[in-house]
């Protein structure tokens, strides 16, 4: 290997800045050692990125339970998180001196906060108490020092059930937190000493008396000795009853070494993200990459626990029969890119999860299939169903172990029986029946007040993002259905997809709403119109995001805005497009629709595909220069490094995948549209001892253009490669430039499929 200066200089920082870990043995990063979970957590407008600590996809996660960042004090210590930017269910109160007018939880001033995902450290510096903690799948562990130095020390742990009830025996305390939809979670919990005294806080005390204890806020207060200046607690938590939580906490932690503990968590994300290796000089990009893909494990969770889960879904206990039940995932922001990223690296966990899918339908009084599976149910938030997506996408990329027709019933029956909708979970009325006659749903006109009861008084009709979303979802119906043989099913469907058409108004190119006559609603503005988040039109973003929202046919809708010229300079002027308002005006309009470039918004999953459309127009320099700018802009190493919302994978899986050079525009179409890769190398394992590499020849951080490219020695001409060509391992080779190559994959050969693959 030959060493340059600037490559000597690099090794020298990194030994100087990354010294040994301190529960590592080696000054070696590895890929955890590269996650930031700090990440985001200033939003730049609505909810911030939170710092979780949990192992991959695991029933415990927790994080410091405060606004953001630069919040001042933190609320008591959590222990499980049960939905994502969920509170935390319990807590855990430390405290240091006489019981005087102490709530169930206390506001603490805190510092010298660590987190990594696998560890949490911070010092509640009002009392000098130290706090350390780590997690484990279904169980977590503290350990809690007091200060030495104080000799009128009388330390205390608070425990609270915020609406429950809970029990005290010796050191250890059980019981349960009501959560919604007649669910609960169960906790056992044991200190590794004995207290001294055991109970309810009464004015001036503890009363010893009670043994139980429930309603709003119920708590136990455990008063230690003042000589016990360290106090481990561990816990196991459970979803079906607290013998259960005890099993849990007896089955993953059955000691107190809490370094112990640590090592395990650490050597599992290692191995975890270890599946894609990269390599290359840029080293924040490399934080930005392993913070991305660490946040794709956050959800879903696997809740199955002994072989045994609770699902919300029908209020009942299950046996799993040996295959993992998942829940927690908002499928609206997921089916675009976290899912197709499993179907490479987590092929076996996505296929549990779309069985996990199933049984939710199964279990529900209705047969469809969910849209937000939560812990507590299905909470049928947003638009569309895009559950038939994840399944079409995987069945197209090989992945099998799911009942494909019974998949098809489910996802059939939400797209056709239940209301479109948004927000809703009610049978089909009279907008679906429009909407099915019509093919599109209608808006309201100028004026028009709303009387249909299927409507969410909030959320609105948002009439063209769920005809274009469900245009969609019925075009992935259509391809399920040519899987299965079923030929009707398929030629209804594959012509209801095309009816994104009748929506489009061709004298503006945009995607228009209309009323039930049949009339674009007028005067109209795609910036504005709409009211708040531009719900009587779109969703959370404007007529400039939805004029691109045809991921199954952008063939077509280049045609529609006039051929491939056409199509480049609407992107251009989209990017170029000033916000037509101050920014606390449009803002206020559209409180979602952040990470600006022009109108075009970075922070809300309906855009990510954007920038990959210009390689659909022959022009595929125009995509790398566009992916290069948005991730140096808009994801960063810092506390404002994601420009919106990040919904569990749902925006950084955009990452993840841009990094690498390659994103899934279409699931349901087995295919990649090549961006810019950010690192010299990328090694990703596709399971079967194969990994697929991509490679840039002439590599910088600066070289953000494609002069050639050559897939298993061939030369590469395409702007986009297979599922097929992925999974079968081997190199993508890409030489790289300063400047654009104009002519690679510029002929009409070398454009993505669009719409069916032959």
């Amino acid at each position: 290997m030959k060493y340059t200066h600037k490559k000597i200089f690099n090794l020298l920082l990194i030994t100087i800045l990354f010294p040994v870990f301190i529960y590592g043995n080696t000054t070696t990063k590895t890929p955890v050692d590269y996650v930031n979970p700090y990440i985001g957590n200033i939003s730049h407008l609505l909810v911030p990125t939170f710092p979780t600590i949990h192992l991959p996809n695991s029933m415990v996660r927790v994080y410091p339970e405060r606004e953001n960042f630069t919040s001042n004090r933190i609320s008591g210590l959590p222990l499980i998180v049960t939905s994502h930017r969920g509170a935390s269910a319990f807590n855990l109160s430390p405290f240091d001196g006489e019981l005087e007018n102490v709530g169930g939880v206390l506001n603490y001033g805190y510092d010298n906060e660590i987190i990594k995902p696998y560890y949490y450290q911070v010092d509640l510096d009002d009392y000098g108490i130290e706090v350390k903690y780590a997690p484990s799948h279904q169980a977590g562990m503290y350990v809690i020092n007091f200060d030495k130095q104080n000799i009128n020390s009388c330390p205390h742990l608070i425990f609270n059930t915020r609406d429950g009830e809970i029990q005290v025996e010796g050191r250890t305390i059980s019981g349960y937190q009501e959560l919604q939809n007649n669910t609960r979670v169960f906790i056992f919990l044991e200190t590794d000493i004995a207290p001294v005294a055991v109970g309810t806080s009464v004015a001036g005390g503890i009363d010893t008396t009670k043994k139980l204890t429930s309603g709003k806020n119920a708590h136990f207060v455990l008063r230690f000795s003042e000589s016990d200046k360290q106090i481990k607690v561990r816990y196991g938590v459970s979803f079906i009853s607290e013998e259960q939580a005890k099993k849990n906490l007896r089955r993953e932690i059955n000691h107190y070494d809490l370094d112990r503990l640590i090592q395990v968590g650490r050597d599992l994300w290692n191995s975890t993200l270890g599946k894609i290796s990269i390599e290359g000089d840029a080293e924040d990009e490399k934080t930005v990459f392993y913070t991305s893909l660490y946040r794709t494990y956050e959800r879903m969770i696997c809740i199955s626990e002994d072989g045994q889960y609770f699902s919300a879904y029908d209020n009942q206990i299950h046996d799993d029969k040996g295959e993992p039940f998942y829940v927690d995932d908002w499928i609206w922001d997921t089916y675009r890119a976290t899912h197709p990223l499993r179907v490479i690296i987590e092929p076996e966990m996505e296929v549990n999860m779309i069985n996990s899918f199933i049984r939710m339908a199964e279990q529900m009084d209705n047969f469809w299939m969910p849209t937000f599976p939560e812990v507590t149910g299905d909470s049928r938030r947003m638009n569309s169903n895009h559950g038939v997506a994840t399944v079409i996408d995987a069945y197209k990329k090989g992945l099998r172990g799911f009942d494909l027709e019974k998949a098809y019933e489910a996802c059939k029956n939400a797209i056709t029986e239940k209301t479109l909708a948004p927000w809703s979970s009610k049978p089909a009325g009279e907008l679906d029946h429009f909407y099915k006659e019509k093919g599109y749903f209608p808006a309201l006109a100028q004026g028009e007040k709303e009387t249909i009861p299927e409507v969410h008084n909030w959320e609105k009709r948002q009439p063209i993002a769920v005809t274009l979303g469900t245009v969609y979802d019925e075009w992935c119906l259509a391809q399920i259905a040519k899987e299965l043989g079923e030929v009707d099913d398929y030629n209804y469907f594959i012509e209801r997809s095309k009816n994104y058409r009748k929506v489009f108004n061709r004298e503006t190119g945009f995607f228009h709403p209309k009323d039930q006559q049949g009339s674009f609603i007028e005067p109209f503005d795609y910036r504005f119109s709409g009211g708040l988040g531009v719900r009587h039109a779109y969703d959370e973003n404007n007529g400039w995001v939805y004029r691109w929202d045809v991921p199954h046919n952008v063939a077509d809708l280049i045609e529609l805005l006039g051929g491939k010229e056409k199509f480049v300079q609407g992107l251009e002027d989209m990017f170029s497009e000033p916000l037509g308002k101050s920014r606390y005006e449009f803002y206020a309009n559209l409180p979602d629709h952040t990470g600006n470039v022009g109108q075009f918004s970075m922070g809300n999953e309906p855009s990510m595909h954007i920038p990959y459309l210009y390689n659909y127009a022959g022009e595929p320099w125009r995509t790398q220069k566009r992916v290069y700018n948005l991730l140096k802009q808009w994801f960063r190493n810092d506390l404002m490094g994601i420009p919106g919302d990040e919904d569990g994978g749902g925006l950084t899986s955009f990452v993840v995948f841009s990094q690498l050079g390659f994103y899934p525009v279409t699931p349901g179409l087995p295919m990649y549209v090549i961006g810019t890769p950010r690192f010299e190398k990328v090694t990703m394992q596709i399971g079967n001892g194969k990994s697929f590499e991509i490679v840039c020849l002439n590599y910088s951080p600066e070289h953000k253009y494609i002069q050639s490219a050559r897939l298993n020695g061939e030369v590469w001409n395409k702007s986009w490669f297979s599922h097929d060509d992925l999974m079968k391992g081997g190199k993508l080779e890409l030489v790289m430039g300063k400047k654009p190559n104009k002519h690679w994959a510029s002929s009409e050969d070398a454009i993505p499929p669009s719409f069916e693959m032959n």
